[in-house]
């Protein structure tokens, strides 16, 4: 599989679940060709725990997400991403009504 039709998959499948914490900011990705998935971060303000790191995996074989644990965001890296584009941008945050887990 090529590597956007791998970018394209994932991006179904997570913005899916994410889209009820936007804004949500893409920090960091690695693609895995050889086993056709993506290991990704994201950051965004949870209504429980703040700013967090959020680390996932992205299996194409079987379409599924994985949640591979949180971290806090420290405030300046909150501050430098806040002036770039959000991976998923929303006109009205919603965090108060977003899924607590």
């Amino acid at each position: 599989m090529n590597t956007q039709s791998l970018i394209h998959k994932r991006d179904q499948k997570a913005k899916l679940h994410l889209n009820q914490y936007a804004p949500v900011w893409l920090t960091s990705e690695n693609i895995i060709n050889k086993d056709e998935g993506i290991q990704f971060e994201v950051t965004f303000r949870h209504r429980d725990y703040g700013w967090v790191g959020r680390n996932y995996y992205y299996d194409s074989f079987n379409n599924t997400l994985y949640y591979r644990g949180q971290t806090a965001t420290p405030e300046e890296e909150i501050i430098r991403l806040e002036t770039k584009e959000p991976y998923i941008n929303t006109l009205t945050a919603n965090t108060p009504n977003s899924y607590g887990g």
